[in-house]
């Protein structure tokens, strides 16, 4: 099923929901780069001045320039002075771009570290909570939406609005009378985008919301494509991602349809302007009231304010999508990161563990997934935990390096409460194996020694203790050979060893297993089992394990059911007991002879 993304709604009470917000929260990031801003602003207002520079050159040009009687100052001067313009016009235009594509990707760059560092150090239900292709779209795309908006949207409306407002202001001087018809359109045009902004602003939300849901789609596919094959699911997939696509295409129309709207209005508005303004210049004109020097600059000053006016208009609906990606970006950044614990340093624990009457329920109201449950392991002991699915046992492992923190009851390590402890400090202390094993797409010794800088020694000492050694020095590159995307050139049993080598490269005196060996077949288990025996050597290990058999050999084993220890004590102590443990110890040893 696809899932729907908290972070495409805003942030907090109202964060990010109208265009001062953002502003605000962009400051931070354009306050140290105010100076190459000011900069650029500056540059695009000579821009912007020389737009009002020709039809100023044009009035003496067509008055004085032409005829018999011409002037020869204003036949030599005027051609100068439109190539003087010209490059000013084009040094001004290229230190603008220049110093606004240096703040905006300045920014970018700060935007998107920020974002990266709050999505690691996000609560574990940050992950279980947002899809994989949300949390990518919002830090390697929509960021990108936000430099549009610094050097599209800010160029149009900084460089557009100074040449509207210089083109104006000359309007005025060669005739108040008919600048005050292309004055009055203004709050028009203004109403008008106003009541468009509303509509697209809804449109550009809802349109990121099914593009986070088409995305996750795809995800899914690409994730599952052998379940997608062997089950012939590829019509289901299709129509799934059709269907989406569909909507999505739905959503881009409405969203042209209204963007689309406003220029061909503002045209239209502005042509009855025109009409107007050449119908009264001409009864001026026949009036001496203007020169046709002065008709011809005005006209031509007018039709320069008609294309910056267009493009202010059009920077509406990029703007509404940047403000929509801008609600996605500090959403991410808002969100909060794991308690850092109390400050505690825990240089090397001893191992003492103890779970003093602990509950844990995901959300208030939900059902208790623990219920006071108590437990003592003490330095170097392995305690097992064994149970039907679903009775609570992943979630109790869950607790001690604190990915959730307990609804009620205290965990020590130590005798120390675990919020006490820093988090890093308390996580160092943990190694853990579980039977997803991630890897990643960087050399053998990056993923034994992963964390920090890989020492060979210690690589070719973690990966022997793992009985992998062999292995890998029969690689073509040995521990620097790239293993591909979560280890894909390795198997199965060489993805577990390889992680049992992590584990032994940290170190650390407390160990979880979590299904370590329930998906590999005999011959890897053996290896694996061999490998986990020298990496549980001296360290408290809690271990789950659904075959019965690996741990058979703790000294305790702690039964589960429905979030309660039902029963304790050694292997054969809870076959005696002829409970739960001897059930489901019958039950496997059934299926195994059969």
């Amino acid at each position: 099923m696809t899932q729907k993304s908290t972070l495409s709604k805003p942030a907090g009470s109202g964060t990010a929901s109208s265009a001062g917000v953002i502003g605000r929260r962009l400051w931070p990031y354009v306050k140290p780069l105010l100076g190459a801003l000011i900069g650029g602003i500056i540059a695009m207002a000579f821009v912007a001045a020389t737009e009002a520079g020709i039809p100023a050159l044009l009035k003496p040009l067509l008055d004085h320039g032409f005829g018999s009687a011409g002037s020869p100052l204003a036949k030599w001067l005027v051609p100068l002075a439109i190539i003087g313009l010209a490059l000013v016009r084009g040094v001004a235009q290229y230190s603008s771009g220049y110093l606004l594509q240096y703040v905006s990707n300045k920014i970018l760059l700060e935007l998107r570290l920020k974002m990266f560092d709050r999505m690691i150090h996000a609560s574990v239900g940050f992950f279980q909570r947002e899809t994989a292709s949300t949390v990518i779209n919002a830090i390697v795309f929509e960021v990108n939406q936000i430099l549009n908006v610094l050097m599209g949207v800010m160029v149009t409306l900084v460089r557009d609005s100074l040449t509207v407002l210089f083109l104006l202001g000359y309007l005025f001087i060669l005739n108040w009378r008919l600048t005050l018809i292309v004055a009055v359109l203004l709050p028009g045009i203004g109403w008008l985008v106003s009541k468009i902004n509303r509509r697209l602003r809804r449109l550009n939300r809802e349109h990121q919301m099914l593009t986070n849901e088409l995305s996750y789609v795809v995800e899914e596919t690409v994730g599952g494509y052998k379940v997608v094959k062997v089950h012939n699911g590829e019509p289901y997939e299709m129509g799934r991602f059709a269907e989406m696509s569909r909507r999505l295409r739905g959503y881009q129309m409405r969203m042209t349809i209204s963007g689309g709207l406003a220029q061909p209005l503002t045209q239209f508005l502005a042509s009855i302007a025109l009409a107007i303004v050449v119908t009264i210049a001409v009864v001026q004109a026949s009036n001496d009231q203007t020169t046709v020097g002065g008709f011809v600059a005005f006209v031509t000053s007018m039709l320069l304010v008609i294309s910056p006016l267009k493009h202010l208009i059009d920077v509406n609906q990029p703007l509404q999508r940047g403000m929509t990606a801008a609600e996605l970006i500090f959403g991410l950044i808002d969100e909060p990161a794991e308690p850092a614990g109390g400050g505690k340093p825990l240089d090397r624990a001893r191992g003492e563990i103890e779970f003093r009457d602990v509950s844990f329920e995901y959300g208030a109201g939900t059902r208790s997934i623990l219920e006071r449950v108590s437990f003592k392991v003490a330095p170097g002991e392995m305690v097992a935990l064994a149970g039907p699915s679903g009775s609570g046992k992943t979630t109790l492992v869950n607790l001690l390096p604190r990915f959730f923190d307990p609804s009620d009851g205290e965990i020590l390590v130590d005798g120390v409460a675990l919020p006490e402890y820093d988090l890093h400090a308390l996580r160092s202390q943990i190694a853990m194996v579980s039977q997803d094993v991630t890897l990643f797409n960087d050399t053998v010794a990056s993923n034994v020694a992963y964390g920090q800088p890989p020492d060979r020694a210690r690589v070719e000492h973690a990966l022997r203790a793992a009985n992998l050694w062999d292995t890998i020095a029969a690689l073509p590159e040995g521990i620097d050979t790239l293993i591909g995307d979560n280890g894909m050139k390795l198997s199965g049993g060489q993805r577990q060893r390889l992680a049992i080598a992590r584990a032994i490269y940290k170190d650390a005196p407390i160990l979880i297993l979590d299904e370590a060996t329930s998906a590999l077949d005999s011959e890897s288990e053996r290896h694996v089992q061999a490998a986990l025996e020298t990496l549980m050597a001296g360290r408290t290990t809690l271990v789950i394990a659904h075959r019965l058999s690996t741990i058979e050999r703790a000294d305790r084993i702690l039964v589960m059911e429905a979030g309660r220890i039902v029963e304790r004590g050694s292997h054969r102590q809870l076959l005696e007991q002829d409970g739960l443990y001897a059930h489901l110890h019958r039950i496997q040893f059934q299926q195994s002879a059969a």
